[in-house]
């Protein structure tokens, strides 16, 4: 019988720093979630059990990465991935995902990235810091958005302080900030037929330059941005809902089935109904 908890972030007031969803999960034996692709920050604590991931990194090159107790494991925005449970000691993990203006930075401190996604402590005393900050965000969840907000700045500092691979960074300059309106607007907006030029207006920048800041900081231009939006949000709700394929691929800005099923394909390798057998929920399957 799996454990789980999950929930959803009630406030999105917040720049620097911000989460989207929480929970902790006890996975049954293969357990497994993806192919993938997230638009925020994902990291998962592994408490007992031990697990695979499958990551793609910055060349797009698959690694595979086998993750035990006291270890963790960052997803990163825009890349594919899937993790999996052990057949025989499946993992329980807890999870955060998490964004904001200086989100990047303190990830890059703890030194991990598509490139080296595995978080392990740098000693005993600190194993069990990061886990037990992050199992208090998900059992807590009747607090308020501050509160939790300032736990996960806590999580943060912890995960950065315990890592094995900690490295010195640089600060972002505070052009990021419209980097995450621009985030925040295609979130609120991605059903519809949105434009980049629209995007730009409400950053108030000049189209051009706007494409090129997001390009650097997003590494992708915010046309394919928002289209890896659209297909991420269209998996979430594949995997939590019943509704048809159609109805689903409209609710993700694609009116059109074929549309959205040729960029689906080209994104995971697969149909969207391919990728539903596989990855729908326990309620779904019974």
């Amino acid at each position: 019988m799996s454990e789980l908890s999950f929930s959803i972030f009630p406030n999105e007031n917040f720049v620097d720093l911000r989460l989207y969803q929480f929970g902790f999960e006890q996975c049954k034996p293969l357990q497994s979630f993806g192919p993938f692709v997230r638009n925020h920050y994902l990291f998962h604590y592994v408490l007992s059990g031990r697990g695979r991931l499958d990551a793609a990194a910055d060349d797009g090159t698959l690694h595979h990465y086998n993750i035990e107790a006291g270890q963790g494991f960052l997803i990163c925005a825009g890349k594919v991935n899937t993790y999996c449970a052990d057949s025989q000691e499946p993992w329980k993990y807890v999870w955060l995902e998490f964004d904001g203006l200086r989100a990047a930075e303190y990830i890059n401190a703890a030194g991990l990235g598509p490139g080296q996604p595995v978080y392990s402590p740098n000693g005993l005393a600190a194993q069990y810091r990061v886990g037990d900050i992050m199992m208090y965000i998900a059992r807590h969840q009747e607090q308020s958005p501050l509160h939790l907000v300032g736990f996960l700045c806590l999580f943060l500092d912890a995960l950065v302080q315990t890592s094995q691979t900690h490295r010195d960074t640089k600060w972002s300059p505070l052009k990021d900030f419209y980097i995450q309106e621009a985030v925040h607007f295609m979130e609120e907006n991605y059903q519809r037929d949105i434009t980049v030029e629209e995007v730009a207006g409400i950053c108030r920048l000049n189209r051009n330059y706007f494409s090129k800041l997001f390009k650097e900081k997003m590494g992708c231009p915010p046309q394919e941005f928002l289209i890896r939006m659209r297909l991420s949000k269209s998996t979430e709700l594949m995997r939590s809902s019943a509704a048809p394929i159609g109805e689903i691929a409209s609710r993700c800005g694609y009116p059109n089935q074929l549309h959205f099923s040729r960029a689906f394909r080209k994104r995971y390798g697969m149909s969207p109904r391919e990728w539903r057998s596989l990855n729908a929920s326990p309620i779904q399957k019974n």
